[in-house]
């Protein structure tokens, strides 16, 4: 009898070393940055951690410039950006030792959105640069309702915010009465519940509950930004410590593949190939 009781305890502790051992083996990626590729990253990360069961992903948003500090930082593995890094945030890289590798994974259109009650339907780069910067402040300037337009725009830790800054107001200064939002979906919720508000986001943040209009005449939507037709598009990146290897090469592998750019489509983005 003690000889079976000492087999079992044997055996429990040998299975309990071997599970001990299966979660030691886990292998961590944390990412973190933009909230336009958060979307495309978080589904990307489900998917390949239902491939790779070893691994164990972090996705974090935050804003592109948050991500790039904590790539810097060595806070995280990948940082998502929806803008290029700035040549300060280079700088202070290489100063640290960090050598930001950009990988780009999508591209994007910057959509720009007002509640579907407006019956404006189209704006031009013009308008809009004269609207965020405080020149026009009513709807009824551009053929809508007497109603004064709520302007809603993103921090300054957005990389939709500087691409939106360098493609339309060419880097004129917001109006000051503009409410500043933290995420793409931070943005979408104002503009859809707010009747004279207008905002901007990512391609993959468009559904009915928003309208949005068409820029110099062409609609945001995956075939004009991979045609080049739509005014306000951009790359979408991940940037990496050096060239990725282990399973940071693995993931940013997996996003780039057909299985990857399908998810990136299906997110609402328009992929590379």
């Amino acid at each position: 009898m003690k000889r079976v009781i000492l087999v079992i305890v044997v055996l429990v502790f040998t299975l309990s070393l071997k599970v001990v051992s299966v979660y030691a083996e886990k292998k961590k990626l944390v990412i973190q940055g933009s909230t336009t590729v958060l979307p495309i990253a978080q589904k990307c990360a489900e998917v390949f951690m239902k491939k790779h069961p070893e691994a164990d992903i972090s996705v974090r948003g935050g804003g592109s410039g948050v991500g790039i500090a904590a790539l810097i930082d060595g806070i995280c593995d990948i940082a998502d950006a929806s803008r290029p890094i700035k040549d300060k945030e280079l700088k202070k890289a290489l100063e640290k030792g960090i050598d930001p590798v950009a990988h780009v994974i999508a591209m994007d259109g910057i959509a720009v959105i007002v509640h579907p009650s407006n019956p404006v339907n189209e704006i031009t780069l013009t308008q809009l640069k004269d609207i965020y910067t405080g020149k026009i402040s009513n709807w009824s300037k551009l053929g809508g309702k007497n109603q004064k337009i709520v302007v809603i725009s993103r921090d300054v830790a957005s990389g939709t915010f500087e691409c939106f800054n360098k493609l339309v107001l060419k880097k004129e200064r917001v109006r000051p009465d503009a409410l500043l939002q933290a995420s793409n979906a931070a943005v979408f919720s104002v503009v859809k519940r707010t009747k004279g508000a207008i905002g901007y986001v990512g391609l993959g943040y468009l559904n009915s509950e928003v309208k949005a209009l068409k820029v110099d005449g062409v609609l945001p939507s995956q075939y004009t930004v991979l045609k080049g037709t739509y005014p306000i598009s951009r790359p979408l990146f991940m940037y990496t410590d050096g060239k990725p290897k282990g399973l940071v090469k693995d993931f940013i592998d997996f996003v780039l593949s057909k299985e990857g750019q399908k998810i990136v489509k299906e997110e609402g983005f328009v992929p590379l190939k």
